[in-house]
């Protein structure tokens, strides 16, 4: 007889909030784990294919619907004792969007990443792989300017690379190796004074997928 095991789709959905890389969070109400934070996830459902299930439960469990989320499959989890309840498998998603509203939903609420050392089931395992995953493609994509608004000075972009990377970054050098990147950035035409001093050219994200030449994290900038 073959076995039935549940599969469930959770979320690892991260933000800039505050200064700080957030990931959305749920305050479980129900034991196991009672009033430990737990990523936003639910079961999949038989008429629904996994990108789909992804996509529900960012509108319907995260309270996000509609929201600008740039939502890629993370890893599959499936070791037997990840759930005490019951043998389930996860499919996890890794989400990211600019600075997001706090979600409608009730015990939903954004942690700072480095504040979420002890979380429900698995999820802090599954919350650091989304983040070195998120880390990682900052290097050699433009994932980096998922986590900007739709227009952004390459001040707000170079903030974004040290909150996610976690270090500072000299403003010259980042300026260089991402303007000169092919099809990173466009210039809008336009400037704003909104930090103070001289005007800043704003940019949108460029048609690039990947960076030429990348921007490494083990060198010195």
């Amino acid at each position: 007889m073959v076995p039935r095991i549940p599969v469930s789709v959770d979320l690892v959905v991260l933000t800039v909030r505050n200064q700080a890389l957030s990931a959305l969070t749920w305050r479980r109400d129900n034991p196991p784990f009672l009033r430990r934070w737990s990523l936003s996830g639910g079961f999949i459902q038989l008429d629904e294919d996994l990108p789909a299930a992804a996509q529900r439960i960012l509108s319907e469990r995260a309270g996000l619907p509609g929201a600008p989320v740039h939502l890629e499959q993370l890893q599959t989890y499936g070791y037997p004792d990840r759930d005490p309840r019951q043998r389930v498998l996860s499919v996890a998603y890794l989400g990211i969007a600019p600075d997001l509203p706090a979600s409608e939903k009730a015990h939903m609420s954004w942690q700072p990443v480095e504040s979420l050392a002890v979380m429900a089931f698995d999820h802090r395992r599954i919350m650091l792989d989304g983040v070195e995953r998120a880390r990682a493609k900052l290097e050699y994509t433009s994932l980096g300017a998922a986590f900007c608004p739709p227009e952004f000075t390459v001040a707000d972009l170079r903030r974004v690379y040290e909150i996610v990377w976690g270090r500072t970054l000299d403003p010259r050098n980042f300026h260089r190796k991402v303007t000169k990147a092919e099809g990173f950035l466009v210039e809008t035409g336009a400037t704003t004074t909104r930090d103070g001093g001289r005007p800043a050219k704003l940019y949108r994200r460029g048609p690039a997928e990947l960076l030429h030449p990348p921007m490494l994290r083990s060198l010195k900038e």
